[in-house]
């Protein structure tokens, strides 16, 4: 796939972002729509085309309930595998993406020892029995992507949430970050677009090489690539 080189024989991983200026994804009550403009929103409806999964954590699918198709004109020829990381098996039975099935396949990547009863068990859903972090309690990101390896994934975008994507951060598995900034500020309260790092000095944040910068309708379209 063009939307990421592997580091290795894992999936390469973009993280996605859509936020205000100040790198907020929803207000303090949890509003979010619409933060980016339609023609920014088009333009990350391309980029999951462009991806074999995407993936989402459990939050931002009770928060959403996002169908995650990729709704492009024409349509693609494929949809992504559509990715809920759930640690805690809180993704309810009627969420639109289990109603959807006709529109592409689904994987749950939940702890190893989760009672899958209450979910359906139709064809067209994955179930992802995934070891935990000794660290968080949450299943292992390294893990879920050798899950996703093994499904035939080689190219995964994650869409949220915060918690999510500082785990993947924290783990060095971003390759690659499609960043939608719209012209707002939502302040300090607002609901950031990444959880902590636990950084103790800058020299220790991780760093990326801008690649490309746009302009998609009102909003800034950044792409950046991991430094080695």
């Amino acid at each position: 796939m063009s939307a990421g080189a592997a580091t290795s024989k894992r999936p390469s991983v973009t993280l996605k972002l859509a936020t205000s200026l100040d790198g907020r994804i929803a207000t303090a009550g949890g509003h979010s729509k619409w933060i980016t403009g339609e023609a920014a929103r088009a333009e990350a409806h391309r980029l999951r085309a462009a991806h074999d999964a995407v993936l989402v954590g459990s939050g931002t699918l009770l928060a959403d309930d996002p169908e995650l198709t990729a709704r492009t004109d024409p349509p693609p020829a494929k949809q992504p595998l559509r990715i809920v990381a759930d640690s805690r098996a809180r993704t309810p039975a009627n969420a639109k993406l289990f109603r959807t099935l006709d529109k592409g396949p689904i994987a749950i990547a939940t702890i190893e020892t989760t009672n899958l009863d209450h979910w359906p068990s139709d064809r067209g859903i994955q179930y992802w029995m995934v070891a935990k972090d000794p660290g968080t309690g949450s299943l292992s990101v390294e893990e879920l992507l050798n899950s996703a390896a093994r499904a035939g994934v080689c190219s995964l975008m994650i869409e949220g949430g915060g918690q999510l994507a500082a785990s993947f951060v924290k783990a060095g598995l971003v390759d690659r970050i499609e960043w939608f900034r719209a012209p707002i500020l939502l302040g300090g309260d607002g609901l950031p677009c990444l959880d902590g790092l636990g950084l103790e000095t800058v020299a220790s944040a991780p760093t990326s090489e801008r690649v490309g910068v746009k302009e998609v309708g009102g909003d800034l379209h950044e792409s950046y690539v991991r430094k080695a």
